[in-house]
């Protein structure tokens, strides 16, 4: 049975922190319905009513593409619109450029109309604002690589030299450059598409569309362009737009994923608040499937750090770290310093051999091990595996100032894999 979503869908980005809500807004689509066919009022009259997608079609040929669709999509991110076929995330992003014309509602791109914007104004958008990357590589197959990537630039009026210069930088950005004079035969299915990139990005566009880009190539050459992508965007902090039906490419690349289903918004959030927190079965059916360890992060295993010694306070030695020990039942105890850095751990059997040695009083700071397993609490919980290994201490996890904020244990782990819990803590 299909379900039916509300027209104010969960949002879970909504929950922001101060830092999150100066993130400027972008593109802002404002209650976005488009209907195909000749009975539209009607259709509009009946999606008021509540009727299906279905009922409709049967009722007056008209076909209901995008149905009252709001959401923000901030600057400089990747925001992912995903669905299966027919839920109307194609159809969204040739509204953001009005390659299609829209039924209701408002797309607003840097505080401009872009459904009210006349043909010149409409015009400007699309050669200076956007760049569009289709599932077909659209390469001329009688120019060069060059020339295939100077070709928008040609278009807007750019002189030769200009053009040329911005065309190699961005094949060289690519890592193209070695192939300019060849042409579009001569290169792989992946490189084709990642001059396709190429010449989206050396119009120097501010937001990118890209429309299912990758889904035409083999796994392998997939996978190598979506570390691409991601590899520019660091580098180059674009607005890009990403159309899939693949899941596990939105959650690799995604920095916020919209989830559609018969042209309605059902789930907007970060790929971690909708592994977490799916709004409905819809949802939850989309997700089960995802292998969350290479999505969700250490802060949904780590725990708060309970016992540790401070090496900075000396009056605290070797009979205090040998009670804590044997209170707690712990074999090894992580040391930090006065900023809450983690210096290393100590190991039960080496302090009792200290203590053989020179007896109380004493302090531990001679056999500190250094070699203790660090990772930052934004790393993926497959990243962990390794360093449970190869370390007998707990490994510390760090924030951006290199501050201990918890530690992952092998027990919390393996309490993970057991409860297929879906990481909840």
């Amino acid at each position: 049975m299909n379900e039916v979503t509300n027209s104010n869908p969960t949002d879970t980005t909504n929950k922001k922190n101060s830092q999150e809500e100066t993130k400027k807004v972008k593109i802002s689509c404002q209650n976005v319905t488009k209907i195909f066919g000749k009975k539209v009022k009607l259709a509009k009259k009946l999606l008021r009513e509540g009727a299906s997608k279905e009922d409709i079609v049967a009722k007056t040929k008209t076909t209901i593409a995008v149905d009252n669709v709001s959401f923000d999509i901030y600057e400089g991110e990747i925001f992912v619109i995903m669905g299966l076929s027919g839920s109307g995330k194609s159809t969204m992003l040739r509204l953001m450029n009005r390659l299609i014309e829209p039924t209701d509602g408002d797309i607003v791109v840097n505080g401009q109309s872009v459904f009210k914007a006349k043909k010149k104004e409409l015009l400007q958008i699309r050669r200076n604002v956007y760049s569009m990357v289709f599932q077909g590589f659209g390469l001329f197959p009688h120019k060069t690589i060059l020339e295939n990537t100077e070709f928008g630039l040609e278009l807007k009026g750019v002189d030769k030299e200009s053009r040329v210069l911005k065309a190699e930088l961005a094949l060289e950005n690519a890592g193209l450059l070695a192939y300019k004079d060849q042409y579009p035969n001569q290169l792989s299915g992946g490189m084709q598409q990642r001059v396709g990139l190429a010449r989206a990005l050396a119009n120097d566009p501010e937001i990118l569309l890209m429309d299912e880009a990758f889904s035409a190539l083999d796994p392998l050459n997939r996978k190598d362009m979506q570390d691409e992508l991601i590899h520019l965007q660091e580098t180059l902090h674009k607005t890009i737009i990403f159309i899939t039906h693949d899941l596990n490419e939105a959650l690799r690349i995604g920095d916020r994923i919209a989830i559609m289903r018969d042209g309605k918004l059902v789930q907007v959030g970060t790929g971690e608040e909708i592994l977490m927190n799916p709004v409905n079965r819809y949802v939850e059916r989309f997700v089960e499937d995802v292998d969350r360890t290479k999505v969700l992060t250490i802060s949904h295993i780590m725990e708060k750090p309970q016992c540790y010694l401070n090496v900075d306070r000396k009056e605290r030695g070797m009979r205090y770290a040998l009670n804590m020990m044997k209170e707690e039942n712990f074999t090894n105890l992580i040391v930090i310093n006065n900023t809450h850095q983690a210096v290393g751990y100590i190991e039960l059997d080496d302090l009792v051999d200290l203590i053989h040695k020179k007896g109380f009083p004493g302090h531990y700071e001679e056999i500190i091990r250094t070699d203790i397993p660090r990772i930052q609490k934004d790393s993926v919980v497959d990243d962990v595996y390794g360093l449970l290994k190869l370390s007998k201490s707990p490994i510390v996890v760090e924030d951006e100032n290199c501050k201990m904020v918890g530690v992952v244990t092998r027990k919390r782990v393996i309490e993970m894999l057991d409860s297929q819990e879906e990481f909840n803590v």
